[in-house]
């Protein structure tokens, strides 16, 4: 199993090419950062966890130009978005910059992808009803990989439609960077089964690990697809000991992402001293 770390991607926290080099120095598979473009004034959307926004929330930076300073950085480090919120962009230019990204880095892209929680964000940006998000996921990430793989893609979705365009170059790696869908619902968890490349759930929405990652390959059976060519990567809110991430490695989870807590969030200075923490351990994962 690989260890990765993610990161609210703030001014504050280490800058992307000290953190990328300090990850890939101590055997870290890959680093990712999240994406919110803006967070709206009104907050009429509740915060799923409870209680405040924390402010980092307000403060992220772009995932894709801190992802390219990091491979700028490093040579092995391998680079995703934890989660990229894909409807939220206009559709060519953001397969253009994964693309690019993809190129730029020697084919080391991973990207996380969800639906988002924050429908006044949604509204902002994205013509399509809220409540159909999930659909709209769908096809936004079906026309990207046609735009990825096609000579001349075309899509004609209830949602997402374009008539055949050049849209060039190519990332990379064959068909595209992965495609993660972070999601722990049911409807979340069903699409991720039918169409994702991998499956992102937080470990601590998933209540019982082993019977949830259970449900999840009978669900990909069931939609006719090889559960062992669908990775599972767990982000870890629940820090424990090793025998905890010993247990989701014997699971068959691919990758582990672990971050400095919430509370810690606004303490970039815990960073590194829990990346040194949790280096020893890799060995003993892999």
């Amino acid at each position: 199993m690989h260890l990765a770390f993610s990161s609210m991607n703030t001014p504050s926290d280490p800058h992307p090419a000290t953190l990328a080099r300090a990850l890939e120095e101590r055997g870290f598979e890959s680093l990712w950062y999240g994406e919110h473009s803006h967070i709206p004034c009104s907050r009429r959307t509740p915060y799923p966890p409870g209680g405040e926004l924390p402010s980092p929330y307000r403060r992220m930076m772009d995932p894709y130009l801190s992802l390219m300073t990091a491979a700028n950085a490093t040579t092995r480090l391998r680079l995703g978005t934890g989660i990229a919120l894909l409807m939220e962009r206009d559709l060519f230019s953001q397969a253009k910059t994964i693309a690019t990204l993809d190129r730029l880095s020697e084919g080391r892209v991973l990207i996380g992808t969800g639906v988002g929680w924050n429908r006044e964000e949604f509204e902002n940006i994205c013509p399509h009803p809220f409540d159909k998000r999930y659909a709209v996921l769908r096809e936004t990430v079906a026309a990207t990989r046609a735009l990825w793989t096609e000579e001349a893609p075309s899509y004609q979705g209830d949602y997402v439609r374009f008539d055949a365009v050049w849209s060039d170059p190519k990332p990379v790696q064959k068909g595209g960077p992965k495609i993660f869908m972070g999601a722990m619902g049911p409807l979340g968890r069903k699409h991720a089964a039918a169409w994702a490349d991998g499956w992102y759930p937080v470990d601590i929405g998933m209540g019982d690990v082993a019977a949830s990652i259970a449900a999840f390959r009978e669900e990909v059976r069931a939609a006719g697809r090889d559960p062992g060519c669908v990775e599972i990567n767990i982000q870890i809110m629940d820090l424990g000991n090793l025998d905890k991430l010993k247990a989701y490695r014997d699971l068959g989870v691919e990758r582990a992402t672990i971050g400095v807590s919430t509370d810690l969030w606004d303490k970039p200075e815990a960073v590194m001293p829990m990346i040194d923490q949790y280096a020893k351990i890799i060995p003993d994962l892999s």
